[in-house]
């Protein structure tokens, strides 16, 4: 017995370069709301959007925010999202897609500097010394 192939008669658009690429522009683009890093905020907003057959992205819906600008930032950045147009044959297509944008706090790098003393009177031993 023979497997028939799936027909898939509508194509949808689709972002160029996949999932990889979005999370790529989307941290390329994302500035963090100086509000949020006042009030030392972190966690996901969570957001529905629709896409034409022409790419374009619209009606940009919250579904789960944070607040402290973290929202209205999320909804700017999905909304300079471009996919590809699709054709079929036609009909026109929208479709409604869901994505979670990360805000994490930014850890700034601290040094650690070593300085090793001999004492003069007891050579043997060795002192540490931790700049932060």
């Amino acid at each position: 017995m023979t497997e028939k192939k799936q027909k898939h008669f509508l194509i949808y658009p689709a972002y160029p370069g996949g999932n990889k690429a979005i999370s790529e522009f989307i941290s390329k683009n994302l500035r963090y709301p100086e509000q949020a890093v006042q009030n030392d905020i972190s966690g996901s907003v969570h957001l529905q959007y629709v896409v034409t057959d022409d790419g374009i992205v619209e009606s940009v819906k919250l579904q789960k925010g944070l607040g402290y600008g973290c929202d209205e930032e999320a909804v700017r950045v999905v909304k300079l999202l471009k996919f590809g147009k699709v054709k079929n044959r036609g009909v026109r297509l929208k479709t409604t897609k869901k994505i979670r944008i990360n805000f994490n706090k930014v850890i700034q790098k601290q040094e650690l500097t070593y300085i090793l003393k001999h004492k003069s009177d007891e050579p043997s031993k060795i002192s540490y010394t931790i700049k932060i």
